[in-house]
C-alpha cells in the first residue's frame, strides 16, 4: 500500500498442523505443493548426526546451527565454519554452493568491496549446508570432489535421510535442483508444517511412528538453532533470526527460497487460546515474493502482445522475457515464464 493506493497483491497459503499431522488451523490450500529449498536444511543436518559426525568430529552447538542455516555471510558465519574445517580436515576449496549473492549482509558485502576483497564459497549462504556433504565424505572416505552430484553417496544418504523425516521413500521423492546446485525436494504444505512441529517437540512423536527414532537427532538440531539464531540467519534483518530472538525458546523458524518459510512452535502456553502442545506452521506466497522476475518477464510480454516490441526486442530483451536460474555448476534448475493473454477489449467495445 502506498499511502491508500493497492500497488502489489500477493496470494498465499498457511497451515498449521500438530506432530500427528491434524491440521489446527489454514487459510488457503493445506496440500499446495511447494519445494523445501532451504526449509529443509534442518532436517538434511540429521543425515550427518545420525552417522556419527557429532562425536567423530567434536561438533559444537553453534556449528551444528550454521550447517542448519542459511547465513549472511558475516566473519561470524566464516569463523565458525574455517574453525570446524581445521579441526576436521576439510577443505573449504571443494564448497561447491558458488558465491552468487554472497554475502547476503550488506554491511560485509560494502566492507569486501571496499578492500577489494571478493567473497568465495564460504560466504554464500548455503556454505554450511553444504558442509554437512563434506564431513559426510571426510567420515565415510568419500572423493568429496562434485559431492554436489545426485550419483554421490553424500546426496544418495540426503535423499535417504529426507525421506526417512516425510514418511516416504527415496523412490518417491519429487526433486529438482535447488540454486546452490544440490538437490531440493517438494512437498505437500501441510507436511512441511508436520515436519516442523516434530522438529519443535521431536518426545511428542509416536511411537508407532518410524521417525520417532530420530527423534534425539532431532531434538539436538532444535537446542542448536534456538541457541545460536544469528548463526541460523544473521546479526541484521533476518527474520528467522529475529524470531527465534524474540521468542527464545519458543519458536524455531528457517526459510526457504520463493518465499516459503517453516515454524516450529514448541509446547507451552499460548496467548489467546488453550492449545499448548507443539504444532508446525507452513507459510508460503504464492508470486515468490521477490527478486523481480515475475515483473520483468511479465512486463516485457504484455508489451510483446500489446505490439509495442517487435521480435529483435524480445530477442535482446530475452534475459527479462524468460528469466533463468542456474546453479554453480551451468545447469538450468528454473525458468520464469509469463503464460497469459492479454484480452483486446478495446478492440471488442468498438
Amino acid at each position: 500500500m502506498r499511502n491508500g493506493i493497492e500497488e502489489s497483491v500477493h496470494r498465499g497459503d498457511i497451515v498449521e498442523v500438530d506432530v500427528a499431522g491434524r491440521v489446527i488451523r489454514q487459510l488457503g490450500d493445506p496440500d499446495r505443493v511447494v519445494t523445501l529449498r532451504s526449509a529443509v536444511k534442518p532436517f538434511a543436518l540429521l543425515a550427518l548426526i545420525e552417522a556419527g559426525g557429532i562425536q567423530e568430529f567434536d561438533l559444537e552447538p553453534a556449528e551444528l546451527a550454521v550447517m542448519a542455516s542459511s547465513h549472511s555471510g558475516e566473519d561470524l558465519h566464516v569463523r565458525t565454519l574455517q574453525s570446524l574445517y581445521r579441526r576436521a580436515g576439510v577443505s573449504q576449496a571443494h564448497l561447491g554452493n558458488g558465491s552468487e549473492g554472497a554475502p547476503l549482509d550488506a554491511l560485509t558485502a560494502a566492507r569486501l568491496a571496499r578492500d577489494g576483497e571478493k567473497p568465495g564459497a564460504i560466504r554464500h549462504m548455503c556454505s554450511g549446508a553444504h558442509t554437512v556433504f563434506l564431513l559426510l565424505s571426510r567420515l565415510n572416505g568419500w572423493d568429496p570432489t562434485d559431492y554436489w552430484q545426485p550419483s554421490h553417496l553424500s546426496q544418495v544418504l540426503l535423499r535417504e535421510t529426507v525421506a526417512r523425516v516425510f514418511a516416504t521413500t527415496p523412490g518417491k521423492l519429487r526433486i529438482a535442483i535447488d540454486g546452490c546446485g544440490i538437490e531440493t525436494f517438494a512437498f505437500p504444505l501441510r507436511e512441511v508444517g508436520r515436519a516442523y512441529a516434530m522438529l519443535a517437540d521431536p518426545s511428542a512423536i509416536p511411537s508407532g511412528d518410524a521417525r520417532s527414532e530420530l527423534a534425539r537427532s532431532l531434538t539436538i538440531v532444535r537446542d542448536a538453532m534456538l541457541a545460536n539464531p544469528e548463526l541460523v540467519g544473521g546479526r541484521h534483518d533476518r527474520l528467522d533470526t529475529s524470531l527465534m530472538k524474540a521468542a527464545p525458546g519458543r519458536v524455531v523458524s528457517k526459510g526457504g527460497a520463493e518465499a516459503l518459510r517453516g515454524v516450529g512452535i514448541l509446547p507451552g502456553p499460548r496467548t489467546g487460546t488453550s492449545i499448548a502442545t507443539a504444532s508446525g506452521m507452513a507459510v508460503t506466497i504464492e508470486d515468490g515474493d521477490g527478486y523481480g522476475r515475475g515483473t520483468w518477464a511479465v512486463s516485457v510480454e504484455a508489451l510483446r502482445q500489446a505490439g509495442a516490441l517487435d521480435p529483435a526486442a524480445v530477442r535482446e530483451l530475452a534475459r527479462y522475457h524468460r528469466p533463468t536460474i542456474r546453479d554453480p555448476h551451468g545447469r538450468l534448475g528454473a525458468e520464469t515464464i509469463a503464460d497469459f493473454e492479454l484480452a483486446p477489449v478495446g478492440e471488442l467495445t468498438r
